[in-house]
């Protein structure tokens, strides 16, 4: 069977958790990414996984109309350390309508007058961290520690104990964008890259992705279109699609629109664990990786800068603004190039036996000030070294157009670095040997908090 077996109503969905039917494959089988079966009769496959060996998985992807449930998995009874990472929250519609009207008045457009509060995900963020007894809910990715298989692997020392690394999130209002110029071929690059980013800031290799695509009318051309795009994201990435979900919601989305989720599990072992609340000390220096663009994070604000321009998105990007990175390209383009992924610069780093990776950032929703702080430890916090990168042109146009304020674009966008490594600055020397385009952008403080200088 071929992994896009896609039914088109809910009575074959059921037919289709039960194994006793299938529909012919939507794809063309050069285009096919691998084999897959129906639900729970997946047959098991071999396939080799980076640092880990050969790994039996099965593969499975279901369609299922809402409201047919899930099953529970039960947890082995062992302590996991959870993540929280509230990106693009929605701003409570009074307090939106507020921030919109102040920066109308002052002419400086917002990202929670763009209808996004940052502060109320924090606020919703501390309040779910209240309720979780184990107190490590805040970072990019949760650990879980993988049970012993005998007795005698109890006495294993912490070193070689094993832990998956979860991750899950989406892409945001960048969707907006694909959808208003029919564009879906990178948007699953974006799905990947936005959660195994946050998983390999503990150090973790990507083992395995899933991802959920949900839409009110399903246009299976579209569908392989976002697909592809993330099984290129997980080949980029050196892990496995191992399967998904396809949910098909009449009247609940606008028509040619979709949304999808995605979910990452990547393995880490003991001693290459990365945990900066332990281990960065100050005097470490932050060691920043260029992002691609505006990765997929800000682009309700993005959106907004975009309609006060009054150009279309086939318009040619600002020759004013631009640069080699944007000479032929039209706006959206600029806009949607996919985020980049960071698997093989950390592992370059983290793996080479040279140096120590003793922290690591993705600079997502927040941006500087709100992710730098969630892997430092407590009375320690970064200066930035303006000028030590090049900010990407669409910042500069972005900010111009919007009459934005330095520090909301430091706090809602990546402003050109995407991932951070925070290093002694003796093994920084080995960052900059092996991944070229890397740059000391700042250091660690005594002084909590981020600033600029």
């Amino acid at each position: 069977f071929c992994f896009h077996r896609l039914p088109q109503r809910a009575s074959e969905a059921r037919t289709q958790q039960s194994g006793s039917r299938c529909c012919e494959c939507t794809v063309a089988a050069s285009k096919c990414p691998g084999p897959v079966s129906l639900g729970r009769s997946a047959r098991p496959r071999t396939v080799p996984v980076p640092g880990v060996g050969a790994m039996t998985v099965k593969a499975t992807r279901m369609m299922r109309a809402k409201g047919s449930g899930r099953g529970s998995a039960v947890r082995p009874p062992v302590t996991c350390v959870p993540a929280r990472a509230l990106r693009r929250p929605r701003a409570p519609p009074a307090r939106a309508a507020a921030s919109k009207d102040q920066g109308e008045e002052t002419g400086g457009m917002t990202y929670a007058g763009a209808g996004v509060n940052i502060d109320a995900g924090n606020e919703l963020v501390r309040r779910i961290q209240a309720m979780d007894p184990s107190g490590g809910i805040g970072g990019f990715g949760g650990l879980f520690p993988l049970p012993p298989l005998d007795g005698a692997a109890k006495d294993r020392p912490d070193a070689q104990q094993q832990y998956l690394v979860a991750g899950t999130d989406g892409v945001g209002t960048k969707l907006k964008l694909a959808f208003d110029m029919d564009s879906h071929g990178t948007i699953g690059v974006d799905l990947v890259a936005m959660s195994v980013n946050d998983i390999i800031t503990l150090g973790a290799r990507p083992l395995f992705f899933l991802d959920y695509f949900a839409t009110s009318r399903l246009d299976v051309d579209q569908a392989e279109a976002v697909v592809a795009g993330i099984v290129r994201g997980c080949r980029e990435s050196s892990c496995v699609l191992l399967g998904g979900e396809t949910a098909e919601m009449p009247g609940f989305y606008g028509e040619g629109e979709y949304d999808l989720s995605g979910f990452a599990v990547g393995l880490v072992r003991g001693d290459k664990v990365i945990n900066g609340k332990r281990d960065i000390q100050r005097g470490d220096v932050l060691v920043g990786l260029p992002s691609s663009g505006v990765h997929s994070n800000g682009f309700s604000l993005a959106r907004k800068v975009l309609e006060r321009s009054g150009l279309s998105l086939d318009a040619p990007f600002p020759k004013d603004f631009g640069d080699a990175t944007t000479e032929g390209k039209t706006v959206g383009q600029v806009l949607l190039e996919p985020t980049r992924l960071y698997v093989d610069a950390l592992t370059a780093v983290h793996y080479s036996g040279q140096a120590k990776v003793k922290g690591a950032v993705h600079v997502t929703g927040g941006g500087f000030q709100d992710n730098i702080p969630r892997v430092l430890p407590q009375g320690l916090g970064a200066s930035v070294r303006r000028g030590s990168w090049d900010v990407l042109p669409v910042f500069h146009w972005m900010q111009s157009v919007g009459r934005i304020e330095e520090e909301e674009m430091y706090r809602t966008f990546n402003m050109g670095v995407g991932f951070i490594m925070v290093m002694s600055p003796e093994d920084a020397q080995v960052a900059l040997d092996r991944c070229q385009d890397a740059t000391i952008i700042g250091e660690v403080v005594d002084k909590e908090g981020v600033t600029f200088h």
